[in-house]
């Protein structure tokens, strides 16, 4: 019978939570605001050679200013490819290629759409919350299994039970800021 590290259970929820919120923090990043920003093209992935590449790999990605963004494939044959993906892509973008820059305005946002993204802001935040407490269950239930196979006592079980809660009600108030602040900032254009 070996002994529950503790210690270790409780470093690995706070892993595997950080985890499940940078996730949500990639997915916020894709949810565009109506401002260009270099980030919102990091999921597009092109045909390079036969294999497929994120377009950042094959291309500067620049601001020209607040609602443009600007490509420059690295090579020039690689304009149509790239304006084709960024066409393609789920984001609704509309790039036009004047030689080998390509330029992706950023149209406005209409109030509906608006809302619509703030639904899907609030789902991903409640998948998020989900996945966070799932981790907390799974951690509890090893804790409970650990002290019938008395390797634990009942101290150090309600102990680290409350730390974890703790550790789970850090990241789900990290989660509603994270929520919030990409909220505003859809409603603010």
């Amino acid at each position: 019978m070996s002994v529950l590290n503790v210690a270790d259970l409780k470093k690995q929820c706070e892993t595997k939570m950080g985890k499940s919120l940078d996730s949500l923090k990639h997915d916020l990043a894709k949810v565009r605001t109506g401002r260009a920003h270099a980030g919102i093209l990091d999921h597009i992935q092109i045909d390079y050679y036969g294999s497929m590449v994120p377009i950042r790999q094959v291309a500067n990605i620049t601001l020209a200013d607040a609602r443009t963004i600007m490509v420059q494939p690295f090579e020039k044959k690689l304009a149509h490819t790239v304006e084709k993906a960024i066409r393609d892509s789920d984001l609704g973008l509309n790039p036009s290629t004047s030689g080998d820059t390509i330029r992706v305005p950023m149209p406005l946002l209409t109030e509906e759409r608006r809302k619509e993204m703030t639904k899907i802001v609030k789902t991903d935040g409640e998948h998020c919350k989900v996945a966070i407490r799932n981790i907390r269950r799974d951690a509890n239930t090893t804790l409970k299994d650990a002290l019938k196979a008395k390797t634990v006592t009942e101290d150090v079980e309600k102990k680290t039970q409350d730390e974890v809660q703790k550790l789970t009600d850090k990241f789900i108030a990290e989660v509603d800021k994270l929520v919030h602040e990409k909220e505003k900032d859809l409603m603010s254009m």
